[in-house]
């Protein structure tokens, strides 16, 4: 599948033709440069954390603050926080201004990169950011292309120390090489991503909000079936609580706690899990809960030792396992691979009865009128996140086994083919972002010259 996406992506970079000379740039990671570029190392062509905010700063200085989480991968700031200086993080230090570009420093593999346009007043980003302000010899339009083309991050990525958050130096990435064309050069690339990225970003949204409808249908055909069951003509009643309305009239009313065996209780697991130990017991966290996370090579694992003391919680296939912290409301079925395995504090475990049919019970608790339920209490904490007694409380209604199990099957094969539209259409997001990465490397390394494109 890999050839097939480079030939696309070849394709559709070599419809602009190249420079009409290269010479070698003696930088591996680059190759050869168009003949009148120059390769310069970062620190000649930028300043570094030019400015920061010192430990005397006034504590009631309002500040908008950006977090390495607050940058996407296609560069742009989606989320920032609104603090004084007494309340924030001690990493919420560097200031920006118009013209810088952001680079993460910290987990870099994520790839957070952002030109600094028109700030509001008062912008401050996290330590984990190099602050880049471009000198003369670099535009800010073209830094934050070249900054982001793979031979320069790849480049960073490799060369950060740490497992959990890798990270590098600012005084090590100074060193790295740019490819830098002349000033005007670089605002025609710059004019030509802006406008090529503009049409792929328009269509990823499309995209995007495609599979936000296919996800609004999944929902509404799990809770028709979970709540009215399958047959069109039944019988209703009230149900007697706010989320569900009407149920079928030979349904009942439970609280899911009441689904659970009385020896495995609905329960959160380990508190402190520890650093990830290779030859350790497999740990699922709110961020694991999902099919494709559910696998062995994909967990962390904790010490033998911590997960003797939590014996409660361990997990047998066939179990639910529900998001109570981070991605709340989602659940997923543990298989067997995964029996004797754990759970951390942020998922619960929901053991089912013999007259309780789990995958019937999966799709009632991915229903909006279940998850209703919880998501008022969620809104209304703190910290977002589903209280183990509210969930232990939740209303669902509960039809015979036997319809338990038809509704399932119904469901599954509903589901499976939205999930299957939904898999083509990110597949789709992919290549365009991947599209979008190879135009940007081409455009910064001179492989393309798109002066008249421009």
């Amino acid at each position: 599948m890999s050839h097939v996406k480079n030939a696309e992506h070849g394709a559709a970079v070599l419809r602009f033709r190249p420079y009409p000379a290269y010479k070698e740039s003696g930088v591996e990671w680059l190759g050869e440069i168009p003949a009148q570029w120059k390769v310069k190392r970062l620190k000649y062509l930028a300043a570094l954390n030019p400015e920061s905010l010192p430990e005397d700063t006034d504590p009631s200085m309002e500040m908008v603050y950006v977090d390495i989480g607050g940058v996407d991968s296609l560069g742009r700031i989606v989320e920032r926080e609104r603090l004084i200086f007494a309340s924030a993080p001690s990493r919420a230090r560097r200031l920006v201004l118009d013209g810088d570009v952001i680079v993460s420093t910290v987990r870099t593999y994520l790839r957070a990169i952002a030109p600094i346009r028109d700030p509001e007043p008062g912008m401050v980003v996290s330590t984990g950011f190099a602050v880049v302000q471009p000198k003369d010899d670099l535009t800010t339009e073209y830094g934050a292309y070249a900054l982001r083309a793979p031979y320069f991050v790849e480049r960073v990525v490799a060369n950060s120390k740490g497992v959990s958050f890798p990270a590098i130096n600012e005084s090590e990435m100074a060193t790295y090489d740019l490819a830098t064309p002349p000033e005007p050069e670089q605002h025609a690339i710059a004019a030509f991503l802006d406008r090529e990225t503009a049409s792929i970003d328009t269509l990823v949204a499309k995209k995007e909000r495609l599979i936000e409808l296919l996800l609004d249908e999944r929902t509404a055909l799990i809770t028709r079936a979970v709540t009215k069951g399958l047959e069109p003509n039944v019988r209703l009643k009230d149900s007697g609580v706010e989320w569900l309305g009407e149920i079928p009239a030979h349904w009942e009313v439970k609280r899911l706690w009441h689904l659970t065996p009385s020896d495995r209780r609905i329960m959160y697991g380990i508190v402190l899990p520890g650093p990830n130990v290779e030859d350790g017991v497999p740990i699922v966290k709110g961020g694991d809960v999902s099919p494709a996370r559910l696998r062995p090579d994909r967990l962390d694992r904790t010490s033998r030792e911590i997960e003797s003391g939590y014996a409660r919680s361990r997990l047998r296939g066939g179990d639910l396992v529900y998001a109570i912290r981070g991605s709340i409301g989602e659940v997923a079925m543990v298989p067997g691979e995964l029996e004797g395995a754990n759970l951390t504090q942020d998922a619960a475990r929901i053991a089912v009865t013999a007259a309780t049919h789990g995958p019937w019970l999966l799709h009632a608790l991915q229903s909006a009128a279940v998850f209703a339920q919880l998501e008022a209490g969620a809104l209304g904490a703190t910290i977002r996140g589903i209280n183990i007694r509210d969930l232990k409380r939740a209303s669902v209604p509960v039809p015979p086994r036997v319809e338990q199990e038809a509704i399932a099957n119904s469901l599954e094969r509903g589901t499976t083919k939205i999930d299957g539209l939904v898999a083509k259409v990110r597949e789709a997001i992919d290549r365009l972002k991947e599209l979008r990465t190879a135009l940007i490397s081409a455009a910064v390394t001179g492989k393309i010259d798109v002066r008249d494109a421009a």
